[in-house]
């Protein structure tokens, strides 16, 4: 095994070590480094083999809770996002050497190029970005309401690149006058002075009341029809229990309603006479058939406090492989491999926002005012949280917060509910609106704006694999963030500035 090897692999733990979780998120400033040493003046083959190596490794660390849903499907989903770090590694060997600052500053680029691109291509898979290690760094992440989670992760490569270029400084006894770490903690200091900033900031506005329920409901029993009536049951009973507290919605995890809503009568009927009695509004989640030709929707319906369907919004961005199988023709055949049946849902078009009617009245009798207020919200499904166009979107057309129904049971006691709701956490952040997230088992919390979870569902500690209920007041404060207002102008920058350099490569060779 030689060095450049051992250097891949410490990359990747120290990687994996940044996330949940270990959660030790200081090694992510100091983690691509051996990575960069070991990719350092060799050749293109051999440098993509290493960088893939370390990608196989870490994505398999990261998301190695895959192998609870299918483990063909665990394997092919590492060897395919491995890829994407010889990718970064390709593009490092054709354009560097580039001399003094700008290596500094390309190196991240490329890096923002590469998880770009494995966000957006193919469908996307944006989960543990390098910026989601500092999830819990609040002063760290203020930056994502101007440049996205993507800013995040240009300043942890920055580091990353001034210690590799520094040593190769030190190395060859060349010396700036202006040294690459007093450069880039300069840079660092004028990000974290702004996040504390945006930390110390109050934010105001109306305030509701929500309440979060979460079922846990076993995968082994929830599309049982045997246990229909038991799961019903205890949701009934937690949206009793937590109706207690007042509050304006209460919000039902992805898929909680064991059936079709609309389809079958007396479930919806249930649901409807549910709603009345706790005079409040519910969000459930439920799958949902539609049109003649019977095409099923992974849905959210909100019921309004007398039981009417307010709206509701379908499942825009589908799981593949788990909600449907793409390109049937070439993939049939993984069905026979898939531990339980691929969904055959569609996907849905609208970008909805709930709107619905709360009313404040006066514990005075006698002076008997009343304040009437419309809130608007919307809901991202499942791992839709994991896009932040999405839910930029949302907020975009009107939004005052978003919500994250999911069910994280899938993956066992494992890293993936906590990883899940960094996605979550980011999403906040660059749109300064509050999330609130409900998970049949998972992190059912309350994100504020500034990406700080301020309640969870738990029971001794624990937040995994227990039932329980939690209500809380959210702010809605109306702010238009740079991020909501342009989106990913700062990764557009990264992915242009990586393509000068490639271009200006391809000069060089000419006259060369």
């Amino acid at each position: 095994m030689t060095y450049q090897i051992i250097l891949a692999i410490a990359s990747s733990f120290l990687l994996i070590l940044s996330f949940p979780n270990f959660n030790l998120t200081y090694l992510a400033w100091i983690a691509v480094l051996p990575l960069l040493f070991a990719l350092d003046g060799k050749a293109l083959r051999r440098a993509f083999g290493i960088s893939y190596l370390a990608g196989v490794l870490f994505f398999l660390g990261v998301g190695y809770w895959l192998i609870h849903v299918t483990l063909p499907g665990m394997i092919g989903v590492v060897l395919f996002m491995g890829l994407y770090f010889g990718l970064f590694a390709a593009i490092l060997n054709y354009a560097l050497p580039v001399p003094g600052y700008r290596a500094m500053f390309f190196i991240p680029a490329a890096w923002v190029t590469m998880e770009w691109l494995r966000s957006t291509l193919l469908g996307g898979f944006g989960w543990s970005l390098l910026a989601h290690s500092q999830s819990r760094n609040l002063p760290i992440i203020q930056i994502a309401d101007i440049t996205g989670a993507y800013g995040v992760s240009f300043m942890i490569l920055l580091v990353n690149a001034a210690i590799f270029l520094t040593f190769k400084d030190i190395r060859a006894k060349k010396f700036k006058k202006i040294p690459y770490l007093l450069v880039t903690v300069f840079i660092l200091y004028v990000s974290v002075a702004y996040g504390i900033l945006r930390v110390k900031n109050i934010f105001t506005g109306q305030s509701i009341r929500v309440a979060v329920v979460q079922g846990n409901i076993p995968q082994d029993k929830k599309w049982d029809a045997e246990f229909a009536a038991e799961i019903l049951s205890k949701y009934e009973r937690l949206t009793k229990d937590s109706s207690k507290e007042k509050p304006d919605l209460i919000i039902w995890p992805e898929t909680s309603v064991p059936g079709y809503l609309g389809k079958e009568k007396v479930l919806s009927e249930r649901m409807r006479a549910l709603a009345e009695s706790v005079e409040t509004q519910i969000l459930a989640g439920a799958p949902t058939e539609k049109g003649a030709k019977a095409a099923y929707y992974n849905s959210a319906i909100l019921f309004s406090a007398d039981g009417r369907v307010i709206d509701q919004y379908d499942k825009i961005h589908l799981v593949p492989f788990g909600e449907y199988l793409p390109l049937k023709a070439i993939f049939s055949f993984v069905e026979n491999f898939a531990p339980s049946p691929i969904g055959d849902f569609s996907p849905g078009r609208d970008y909805k926002v709930f709107k619905f009617m709360i009313e404040r009245g006066s514990a005075e009798k006698d002076i008997g005012w009343k304040l009437i207020k419309k809130v608007k919200f919307s809901c991202l499904i499942c791992f839709e949280d994991i896009f932040p166009d999405m839910a930029r979107k949302f907020v975009k057309n009107g939004a005052a917060f978003l919500v994250n129904i999911t069910n994280d049971a899938w993956f066992g006691r494992s890293s993936a509910p906590y990883q899940h709701a960094q996605c979550s956490i980011f999403r906040a952040v660059e749109n300064r609106v509050n999330v609130v997230r409900a998970a049949n088992t998972g992190l059912s919390c309350f994100i504020d704006q500034k990406g700080k979870i301020t309640d969870a569902v738990s029971s001794g500690n624990k937040e995994l694999f227990i039932e329980g209920y939690r209500s809380r007041d959210i702010i809605l404060t109306p702010t238009r963030t740079f991020y909501t207002s342009y989106g990913d102008i700062f990764a557009y920058a990264c992915i242009l500035y990586t393509l000068y350099f490639i271009m200006n490569r391809k000069r060089r060779s000419r006259k060369g």
